[in-house]
């Protein structure tokens, strides 16, 4: 928690600023997952922090903020395709994955 914490703040990703009148603050929430090697054995823990974004009205908390995921069939494409051109496939683990662009709607 503290390096995903750490992290936040090094990269900007927010600004504490004053409520502004009559808004209501997102909550926010931690979330934890322990990532196993194969024979089953921890390999480390993570934790996320997280907006709670059932809270959110469209137009008024957010617009078109979205997080991308993708579905084990694209990977599966992708994998095949890459072995047909012989193109080299590398995994990479993001530790904290946050759009650095500027919103320009009150959040």
């Amino acid at each position: 928690m503290v390096e995903e914490l750490t992290t936040l703040y090094q990269t900007h990703t927010w600004d504490l600023v004053p409520l502004p009148p009559r808004k209501r603050p997102i909550g926010s929430h931690w979330v934890y997952k322990i990532k196993t090697k194969s024979d089953g054995s921890v390999e480390r823990y993570k934790s996320r922090f997280v907006a709670k974004r059932y809270t959110q009205e469209y137009g008024m908390d957010y617009e078109e903020t979205f997080s991308l995921v993708t579905k084990m069939t694209i990977v599966r494409t992708l994998i095949v395709v890459a072995f047909i051109f012989q193109w080299k496939i590398f995994q990479m683990d993001v530790k904290n994955a946050f759009l650095n662009g500027d919103l320009h709607e009150e959040v």
